[in-house]
């Protein structure tokens, strides 16, 4: 793995001050954009040990070259470049939320002569403004359908248009009459604009007026016995509710708010945002993206970060498309938030004072406390959790994908079948310190957790290949043993003969699966040629040959096959390579765990653990026994034989190793 430290930069050039900084790779590439408070504080955080950073700050601190910085002086200043030059690099380690362009829009083209309604979708254009986003392009039709017979606009294409000037006929829209018919001259361009101007003030949430004026203009109609006029006016009417009734309500007093929604776990994060305008919700989308990498192992740690990365990124490409088309600001007056973004000193002023100068005027970020926002809030990381469990399941539980990236992962790896049993190990430690190994099972591309394995490391702690080959060595040596015992034929003692109809993997006394009963048809190792050399030369030795062995580097997500001189590069938007990232991920997972709490265990030592021949279930009934050490510590040789299990030996032990002063300082110790 490449070393950090090479291009680190000088202890002491680096500016304790604002700024923006890029990790380039070695072709000059630009592939991770930040800010900090202080530079210097944040790059040195960067070149601390491999083993204690995120996995994604790892990768990127390992593929990078270089990395180079620019002073501002204030945040503000600090927020608009890195906003800037993550539209302008697109680094691909910075979370990137694109995602909304593929969401329908009801577009208005206000920029030409005779304005359209239509669903639009893609990247926002000059002279067009937009309302939504929708759920469904479904949803802005049956909107659409039933205000045409209230605002009776232009929806045809340009060639439909010029079609029907040309002839002299409209089409059938205007025949029946859900189109004011502007291209054979029914309406003139200032009519037909004012047509426009009402529906945009009704979908900008003014449908009250509206609402009064057709009930005044059908009451006026009824008295001069008008009845056909007044009976149209009634199903205008009937048609603006039951447009204005598939706009729930949420806030009574008209609030203009953005509220967000976040639900995460240590890979994924979705985000979730409703637009309510008027009090009323107006369009809402959503984002699955990757965890940023420096939030954390922990999701919620990483929550300010997220937020402040999506209020960074929405708004400020957002901002640009509402200059462009001219119309209202695009940053409302409320933003509701799960937390507030980030937790240096500052950031959350400049934020907001960023937002603000977007609007024009003073925009409020908060989290929702209580009431109706509290409740819409909640509502929103439901939604956000919802489609994170959609997402998952998604890739996860299609029968179909995961089959096709099992027969692609055989095929690439020359498997003879596609691997439908296939383990992980990876190997976890603090600069050699308590080092453990994970070993996790997938069968049939779903995990197996009951068969997961953990491993304290014995031999050369510290060395990843030795932990790798010792690792699999554990893991494999019972079944080498097995293999061997059925493959000598007779012994002196021959074992009983077993039922025909009972698989080899099937305890006949308890009908149960055996554990490990079966061998994986692909190993997988995280890293890359050293480690898999490792593995490959363990089961060799071991006389193992059917079980394939690979192992998948951080750096680029290369897949090393054992002694050979190139990776196998996978494409990117293979299932294969996402379902080897998923097991490699889970095993990262699982191996952190077990080592943070063997560390945890580590860092308290009692006073008795050095007494001969005592145990920890001994240790801990003493403990209960006398309340404490100290109370222990005052006990004779008497007393200590009343308690159950220990012996005149083990009880004159105790009295020798407690009454030692110079043994230990204190009953209990904690270090780091």
């Amino acid at each position: 793995m490449p070393d950090p430290a090479v291009y680190r930069p000088a202890p002491g050039t680096i500016p304790d001050s604002p700024g923006v900084y890029k990790f380039r790779d070695p072709k000059g590439r630009v592939i991770y954009v930040g800010k900090a408070k202080s530079l210097r504080q944040r790059l040195n955080s960067y070149f601390a040990d491999i083993a204690a950073l995120h996995p994604r700050t790892a990768q990127m601190v390992t593929t990078a070259g270089s990395v180079e910085w620019t002073v501002v002086t204030t945040e503000v200043e600090a927020l608009q470049l890195e906003y800037n030059w993550i539209k302008e690099f697109d680094p691909r380690f910075n979370i990137r939320y694109r995602d909304d362009k593929s969401y329908p829009f009801l577009a208005v083209t206000v920029g030409e002569e005779y304005p359209r309604l239509q669903v639009m979708r893609g990247a926002h254009r000059k002279g067009v403004r937009y309302f939504g986003p929708y759920a469904h392009a479904w949803a802005i039709r049956e909107t659409l359908d039933l205000l045409l017979r209230v605002f009776p606009a232009r929806t045809c294409s340009a060639g439909v248009f010029r079609r029907s000037a040309q002839i002299g006929r409209p089409c059938l829209l205007g025949y029946i009459g859900k189109c004011s018919a502007p291209c054979v001259g029914r309406v003139s361009e200032q009519e037909h604009r004012a047509i426009v101007d009402g529906f945009c003030d009704f979908m900008a949430g003014k449908a009250d007026p509206l609402i009064r004026r057709l009930e005044k203009e059908m009451t006026a109609a009824a008295a001069d016995l008008d009845f056909e006029r007044a009976a149209r006016l009634r199903d205008d009417l009937a048609a603006v509710r039951r447009a204005v009734e598939k706009q729930a309500v949420v806030f009574g007093d008209g609030t203009d708010a953005d509220v967000i929604g976040i639900a995460a776990d240590e890979l994924l994060a979705s985000v979730q945002l409703f637009h309510v305008r008027d009090g009323r919700v107006r369009g809402e989308r959503g984002w699955i993206v990757d965890m940023d990498m420096n939030t954390g192992a922990d999701p919620d740690d990483g929550l300010p970060s997220l937020v402040e990365n999506f209020l960074l990124q929405f708004y400020g490409d957002l901002a640009g498309d509402a200059s462009a088309d001219g119309s209202t600001p695009s940053v409302p007056r409320e933003i509701l938030v799960p937390v507030l973004p980030s937790e240096d000193a500052g950031t959350n002023d400049e934020l907001v004072g960023w937002l603000s100068g977007l609007r024009g005027s003073r925009v409020s970020l908060r989290v929702a406390q209580r009431g109706d926002k509290r409740a819409l809030a909640e509502t929103v990381a439901r939604n956000a959790k919802e489609a994170l469990t959609r997402h998952r399941l998604k890739r996860a539980g299609d029968l179909t994908a995961r089959s096709a990236a099992l027969a692609e992962l055989g095929e690439t790896l020359g498997m003879d079948v596609a691997p439908l049993r296939i383990e992980c190990i990876d190997i976890s430690h603090v600069q050699g310190t308590d080092v453990v190994a994970s070993l996790v099972v997938f069968e049939d591309g779903l995990a197996k957790r009951s068969d997961y394995r953990r491993f304290a490391i014995r031999d050369r702690p510290g060395d990843d290949v030795a932990s790798i080959a010792e690792v699999v060595r554990r893991r494999f040596s019972h079944q080498a043993r097995a293999e061997q015992e059925s493959d000598m034929g007779s012994t002196a003692t021959p074992a009983p003969a077993p039922d025909p109809g009972v698989p080899a993997g099937i305890d006949p006394t308890t009908g149960r699966v055996r554990r490990f009963a079966y061998p994986p048809q692909l190993l997988v190792v995280d890293g890359g040629a050293p480690q898999v050399n490792a593995a490959a030369s363990v089961l060799a030795d071991l006389g193992i040959v059917d079980v394939t062995v690979c192992g998948l580097a951080k750096r680029l997500e290369e897949v090393w096959l054992p002694f050979q001189p190139d990776p196998v590069i996978f494409p990117r938007t293979s299932e294969a390579l996402y379902l080897l990232q998923r097991l490699r991920d889970e095993a990262h997972r699982f191996a952190i765990t077990y080592h943070r709490a063997k560390r945890s265990k580590s860092m308290t030592v009692s006073a008795l653990d050095d007494v001969p021949g005592l145990g920890e279930v001994r240790r801990k009934a003493l403990v209960r026994h006398f309340g404490s050490v100290a109370a222990l510590r005052r006990a004779g040789v008497e007393e200590i034989l009343e308690v159950p299990g220990v012996g005149r030996r083990t009880a004159e032990a105790v009295v020798a190793a407690l009454a030692g002063p110079a043994k230990r300082g204190t009953d209990t110790v904690t270090g780091s």
